[in-house]
């Protein structure tokens, strides 16, 4: 080999080597890195590990914190982790049960539980409940898989269920002998959630009403309750609901045969730790009887009082008009009956029903309806068939009864459910009909029929007596207008002989009269003391004529004769019946306080009061007016003298009065 050659092999030898050099530092920094880069790898694996193990450690103490047994296994059921209460649970140490196949451990068994089993297959949670010993456990189990869904192992929680169990147990058993309880009631039982849905009826409940009880749960049982007592009762159940109070309230159920029947309801709540209600107990009583019982006594209370009111109103009324309004007036307000109406029977030739009092919500019904006793479809209603009859006549249910047709859509739109026609009789024969109407069906009871035909031959009693009374206070007026009329012709007489003085007599009796009224007295004591001003000189008639009209002044003798004209007045009265003392006031006219009058010196009390009012009314009549001896002195001498006389010989209060009517009131005396 020559030179060259040999020369270019070592420059391509040493060109090689160094290549291989650049490579092997190339493959010692790559080595370098792969070291630094699997230290760094370690470093981080170690702090993952750490991490791992904080976490178990975590895991693990949460595991042991809870007090329900918690263990993990793998796909041949041997186990992998467990908790305290795992472990107290089986009763053995830890090392003893890792590894172990847990269904030989805790809870033991023949074979793997089911809920395991179903869990691992299906890869989801499943539950079932197992018994160890007297302990009852739920047993949850689920499995875990990695991302390639690979199973890798199964969580099992086991919770303690027996209290919970004997309490559903003790719970059941308590429901049992409660639904036993409740069908053996005579009480309809039911109970329902807290928010109103029923969902339990008893067999009484579904007797009565005869459907079967899943057709009246929920809500549909409020259908068999009476139409008008929904309303109340569904206002009653929310009103209990919001105020946490129990529920109580009275209703009305169809039976099956559709008859509807009054029940007392009562409801209870069962609460729970919290007080929150969990469920309502009630029962249904049956208190038809007593409502009808209290129906009774209410009509017959109604009845009493009305009966009572008209009795007052019976003692009272003076007027037949006011009368009958007043009765109808109480049957309204008093009895409480919707309307109220009297008629009085007519003979003319449509035998017509004139009504003459209504009291009550009547609104044009009397005018709308043609009410006659006439023996054809329109006296086929109580009010004419009780004319013709003289007998009580009821319609207890105007919207059924036949014979109401004419008059039951007038009837129903005012609400008038039933009425009663009651008549008014004088000796067998019927003069008039009290008619009375009630919001009710089936109103009238025997007991309120009986009290009520008290109060319409009261009402009967008390128009006749009226009429009675009406005629009597006719014959007084036309016995007193004659008696005035005989009194005035008696003081007339007086006058024909003593003209001088005409008019003196009817002039002092309104003087008297007015006095009497100034001072308040009664219109009859007025009337009495008029009678006896008229009269109260008519013993003049026995005293010469000569003397009375003599012009100049009366001689002892001749006085003297004057003065004995009130004896002679009351000898000439006394034996007539006036009812009234007016014969002692003519005879005490001038008598005086004092003693000094005539003629039998009377004093104080001693004379009547309307014999002072005549005195002091004979007084300022004759000295106002002229004698055959001497001119009119004038009012004015007339009051000066009575004032003068004030308490002494004439009556203060007589005196009072008669001053007032004159100087305060201008009273005038007739001319």
């Amino acid at each position: 080999m020559n030179g060259d050659a040999l020369q270019r092999e070592l420059v391509a030898a040493r060109a090689q080597i160094e290549h291989q050099q650049v490579e092997h530092r190339a493959a010692f920094r790559e080595l370098q890195d792969s070291r630094d880069a699997m230290l760094f790898m370690l470093e981080d694996l170690e702090i993952a590990r750490k991490k791992i193990e904080h976490s178990h450690q975590e895991w693990m103490a949460a595991l042991d914190v809870v007090n329900d047994p918690i263990f993990l296994h793998d796909k041949e059921f041997r186990i992998l982790r467990c908790n305290k209460a795992y472990q107290l649970c089986a009763g053995i140490p830890f090392h003893e049960i890792i590894g172990r196949i847990y269904y030989e451990v805790f809870p033991k068994s023949s074979t793997p539980m089911a809920c395991c089993l179903r869990a691992m297959e299906k890869s989801e949670e499943d539950v079932e409940e197992v018994s160890a010993g007297e302990v009852i456990y739920s047993s949850r189990a689920f499995s875990i898989h990695d991302e390639q869904g690979v199973y890798l192992y199964s969580v099992h929680t086991l919770e303690d269920i027996t209290k919970r169990k004997r309490d559903i147990e003790a719970l059941r058993a308590s429901e049992r002998r409660f639904f036993q309880l409740a069908n053996s009631l005579p009480q309809l039982v039911w109970t329902c959630q807290p928010d109103g849905p029923c969902d339990f009826l008893s067999q009484q409940w579904v007797n009565y009403t005869g459907i079967p009880e899943a057709e009246q749960l929920e809500y549909r049982w409020l259908e068999q309750l009476h139409p008008d007592d929904r309303p109340s009762t569904v206002a009653a159940w929310q009103a209990a609901s919001a105020s946490g109070e129990d529920f109580h309230v009275e209703f009305r159920i169809r039976r099956h045969d559709g008859v509807y029947r009054w029940f007392d309801t009562q409801a209870v709540r069962l609460r729970d730790e919290e007080g929150r209600t969990v469920k309502w107990f009630g029962s249904n009583t049956d208190i038809t009887n007593r409502k009808q019982h209290e129906l009774d006594i209410w009509r017959a209370n109604r009845a009493l009082r009305t009966l009572s009111a008209g009795n007052q109103t019976l003692i009272h009324s003076t007027d037949e008009q006011q009368l009958l309004q007043a009765m109808c007036s109480v049957a309204v307000e008093k009895g409480g009956y919707r309307m109220a109406w009297v008629g009085f029977v007519e003979n003319d030739t449509e035998q017509s029903i004139r009504p003459v009092a209504q009291a009550g919500f009547e609104e044009g019904y009397l005018e709308n309806s043609l009410i006659t006793w006439v023996d054809n479809e329109h006296g086929q209603g109580p009010t004419g068939r009780a004319v013709r009859t003289c007998a009580i006549q009821v319609a207890q249910d105007i919207a059924l009864d036949p014979k109401m047709t004419l008059w039951r859509t007038e009837a129903m739109k005012r609400g008038y459910a039933s009425s009663i026609a009651l008549p008014l009789l004088e000796q067998g024969r019927c003069f008039g009909v009290l008619s009375i109407y009630a919001a009710e069906a089936d109103s009238f009871d025997d007991d309120e029929i009986k009290l009520l035909k008290e109060m319409a031959s009261d009402l009967a009693f008390g128009i006749l007596t009226l009429r009675i009374k009406e005629a009597h206070r006719e014959h007084e007026q036309r016995l007193q207008k004659n008696m005035l009329q005989t009194v005035e012709a008696i003081a007339s007489i007086v006058e024909m002989r003593d003209p001088y003085t005409s008019g003196h007599q009817a002039r002092v009796a309104e003087v008297a009269r007015s006095i009497a009224h100034r001072m308040g007295l009664s219109e009859e004591m007025t009337q009495v003391i008029h009678l006896a001003g008229l009269v109260h000189d008519l013993g003049k008639i026995a005293i010469p004529a000569e003397i009375l009209s003599k012009p100049g002044r009366l001689n002892d003798i001749e006085y003297s004769l004057i003065k004995m004209h009130p004896q002679a007045g009351f000898d000439i009265l006394k034996d007539i019946d006036f009812s009234w003392p007016i014969a002692q006031m003519v005879l005490q006219h001038h008598e005086r306080l004092d003693g000094s009058g005539y003629p039998h010196s009377l004093k104080g009390d001693e004379i009547l009061l309307g014999a002072r009012i005549l005195c002091v009314a004979d007084v300022v009549e004759a000295m106002s007016s002229h004698r055959p001896y001497r001119p009119g002195l004038g009012v004015e001498a007339a009051m000066d003298e009575i004032k003068r006389g004030r308490g002494l010989i004439y009556d203060a209060k007589v005196v009072d009065a008669c001053v007032s009517l004159i100087k305060e009131q201008g009273y005038a005396i007739p001319a």
